[in-house]
């Protein structure tokens, strides 16, 4: 009974040593979360502050942390400056037709379209268009041939010279080809798509299947015997077993792959935008490259930082996809 009592009596001071050591427990956590990353951000920052000071090229000082903060509030209020001329634009019209069309009811009223300059953060909404469509063209042909290949192992015989051919190839050396068959058959009056969008597309395509398509066949071809086994016990049909079996054994390498070709595609993108001169983030800093300002430095510098923002956001997204239909929630890396 004293021994009882006498636990009962430690009790609340047991607990509060529990409570202490999660308090603890969590606060070491959130120092490394959080804390850790910040002491590391601010140190790059500093480096990047000194060492900047210490560069003078052509067209000035390198831009350091100060000068692109003030760059990037600039093409901000650039943005909204023009978004303001373009609401401008298309109330004079509204206005300029009502007047007319009072004067004459015939009149038939045309709205033409606004033909300002794309700002950055137009260029911004224009390259994750394409290299999102190019990414999903791929993502469909890779995963379903990449799934059939793992499946066949004469069909990867025959088939994986192909891809060990063509998978080194730069995407500097697809985009005239692709640039060349574009225009010769995409030819139309009235195109749906301009063909400055199609080529960045197909060369994103062409340069970002690769990873998802070995990662899929890797992944597909390294399924348990023993699922198989099962498989062959239910009899499942061909497309029972890949729904069933094939899939979700596989998801984990299906979405490594999806993530390295995503990061090849945004990378590619910026590269066939800068080379072809089409509308991007990519034609954004080659241009300011040839203006020469005193300006261009810092807001290329915004626009190098801001894709590599973009960079790791479209990854996290994609760990957050995988996370949301992987089955097994343990095997999902950061």
């Amino acid at each position: 009974m004293n021994s009882i009592r006498m636990s009962i009596e430690r009790l609340p001071d047991l607990l509060a040593d529990i409570s202490m050591e999660k308090i603890q427990a969590g606060a070491a956590s959130l120092a490394r979360a959080s804390l850790l990353p910040l002491c590391g951000l601010l140190v790059f920052l500093l480096v990047w502050h000194a060492a900047a000071k210490q560069i003078d090229t052509s067209l000035g000082q390198f831009p350091g942390p100060t000068q692109v903060y003030e760059q990037a509030g600039a093409l901000l209020a650039e943005h909204r400056q023009e978004r303001q001329r373009e609401a401008d634009f298309y109330e004079r019209q509204i206005q300029r037709n009502a007047e007319r069309v009072a004067a004459d009811p015939d009149y038939v009223a045309k709205i033409r379209d606004y033909t300002g300059k794309p700002t950055f953060f137009d260029q911004i909404g224009t390259s994750l268009v394409t290299v999102m469509a190019g990414f999903l063209i791929a993502a469909l042909i890779a995963i379903p041939l990449g799934i059939c290949i793992g499946l066949n192992g004469a069909l990867y015989s025959a088939l994986n010279p192909i891809i060990q051919l063509f998978k080194p190839v730069s995407p500097l050396a697809w985009l005239p080809l692709v640039t060349m068959v574009v225009s010769a058959l995409y030819v139309t009056p009235e195109p749906l798509f301009a063909k400055s969008f199609l080529t960045s597309l197909f060369t994103v395509s062409l340069c970002c299947l690769w990873p998802t398509l070995i990662n899929t066949s890797v992944g597909v071809s390294s399924i348990s015997s023993d699922l198989k086994n099962v498989s062959k016990v239910l009899r499942l049909g061909w497309l029972t077993h890949v729904w069933r079996i094939v899939l979700p054994s596989s998801i984990p390498m299906i979405f490594t792959g999806l993530r390295l070709s995503l990061g090849i595609a945004w990378m590619v993108l910026i590269a066939a935008e800068m080379l072809a001169q089409n509308p991007g983030l990519g034609k954004f800093v080659w241009d300011e490259f040839q203006n020469g300002s005193s300006d261009s430095l810092g807001r290329i510098m915004v626009a190098v930082l801001v894709i590599g923002l973009i960079g790791f956001l479209l990854d996290r997204l994609m760990l957050v996809l995988q996370r949301t239909v992987s089955w097994d929630k343990s095997a999902v890396t950061r």
